[in-house]
């Protein structure tokens, strides 16, 4: 099936951090239609699985400004400019939770909201962890929370663990966590 094609765009409004944009479209069977959305813009995101020696899940209970309320869900956060997504990810898991990882492995790209958003996070699992703090730009720092990976059934059906990008980028490491869980008590 073809792309429709784009007739037109238009910005209609801008903020530091988003654009949201008018696309007009024609389909390839006549019709028009006039979509907003957001594209993407800036750097891309990493969420980080991390866990550590004692098989414990890292997790962070941060501020969400969507909501007015603090969140339990993984570190994340943006690339900087030029940064490889793994050392995003290990800089975030520093900078939110105060571990280092010395292995870091791409697992699979996510798009967010696709119908309407332009934007993507990167799941990246996080092992062989150590303590390693450096500033972020929280205006404070995340709560650190350490959940046994014994639990993990637990924490999907936790109230307080509902953020999607979370329990998908979980959920998608769940094989190879288990696995490690597997043959360290081997």
């Amino acid at each position: 099936m073809p792309l429709p094609t784009i007739r037109k765009t238009e910005v209609l409004a801008q903020s530091r951090f988003f654009t949201i944009e008018a696309m007009h479209l024609t389909f390839s069977n006549g019709v028009e239609r006039v979509y907003e959305r957001l594209p993407a813009v800036g750097e891309q995101g990493v969420i980080v699985v991390a866990v550590n020696e004692n098989e414990e899940l890292v997790l962070i209970r941060e501020y969400a400004a969507g909501f007015h309320e603090f969140q339990l869900t993984l570190p994340k956060g943006a690339a900087d400019p030029g940064e490889a997504l793994e050392d995003a990810a290990a800089r975030e898991l520093a900078e939110e939770a105060g571990f280092g990882a010395r292995d870091v492995r791409f697992v699979k790209r996510l798009s967010i909201a696709p119908g309407h958003m332009g934007f993507t996070i990167n799941v990246l699992m996080a092992t062989d962890l150590y303590p390693h703090d450096i500033p972020g730009d929280e205006p404070e720092p995340p709560e650190l929370v350490l959940w046994p990976m014994s639990q993990i059934d637990e924490l999907l059906a936790h109230e307080a663990f509902y953020e999607a990008r979370a329990i998908a980028a979980l959920t998608l490491c769940l094989p190879q966590l288990r696995q490690a869980v597997c043959d360290g008590n081997e």
